[in-house]
């Protein structure tokens, strides 16, 4: 097998486990543009309803998780890893799949990435989901810690700000990935993903010194995230920091 095929292969495993598209793949039949410097008051609010009722799907999902792994942990028919199992597999849907929670569109694609100018420092197309998942197996890592921290309850605090973070992350994938608005995705790169992660880590360490620098990693990357989307910001036309009106124009 040569160093092509093997590429092309790891190429789409990691697609399909982060559920990337490539640009072949996407079916809409028209681009958004911005035809004036008009604050898109709409998008402001959907955002922010969006992610709301993404955070509370999640926390109920939580709730009911915990209501489960008490079940199992108060029943001596179950053996006692079992509750640590279901535990990470739903910390691992949560890490890779947590925009399933998500009334926006969240679809992972790199049409945004591939089309855009960005410095010659960027990473490949490829490093971003490889990244996605390594950072992935490690947030269940650490939060499972957590969870055996704080007694096998799911609805605390560590994990509600852990889920508040990736609803913001799902935000900002909608606004930056499938809208193209990379002027607003600048300040919420940083004000949403960035700084949530901050915290979550601070707060996971706080809770469980290994759990902290387990998910510390998710913090460099992102500054390196965060710094990224800055320049392609730059490099393309510095539009204003704030989500502008889009006219659809057919291709």
């Amino acid at each position: 097998m040569n160093k092509s095929n093997s590429t092309g292969i790891l190429e789409t495993f990691v697609n399909t486990v982060m559920g990337v598209k490539t640009i072949n793949q996407q079916q809409s039949s028209n681009t958004l543009i911005a035809t004036t410097q008009e604050l898109d008051v709409r998008s402001v609010l959907v955002y922010t309803l969006g992610t709301i009722l993404q955070i509370l799907v999640m926390i109920v999902v939580l709730l009911i998780v915990e209501k489960l792994v008490i079940l199992i942990d108060n029943n001596s028919y179950f053996p006692s890893w079992l509750s640590t199992i279901l535990t990470g597999l739903f910390f691992a849907l949560l890490s890779i799949r947590s925009r399933i929670f998500s009334l926006l569109d969240n679809t992972r694609s790199r049409q945004t990435y591939d089309q855009v100018i960005r410095p010659r420092w960027s990473p490949p197309p490829l490093a971003f989901p490889i990244v996605w998942m390594i950072i992935a197996v490690l947030r269940v890592i650490s939060s499972v810690l957590v969870w055996q921290q704080m007694n096998h309850q799911l609805l605390v605090l560590p994990l509600i700000l852990f889920v508040v973070h990736l609803a913001l992350g799902d935000t900002w994938n909608t606004i930056f990935t499938v809208e193209r608005r990379l002027g607003a995705a600048v300040p919420v790169v940083i004000l949403g993903p960035w700084l949530s992660a901050v915290m979550v880590t601070a707060i996971y360490w706080q809770t469980n010194p290994v759990a902290g620098m387990t998910l510390s990693f998710s913090c460099v990357w992102l500054t390196l995230a965060a710094v990224l989307v800055f320049r392609i910001w730059q490099l393309n036309g510095s539009e204003p920091l704030y989500p502008l009106k889009l006219t659809p124009v057919e291709k």
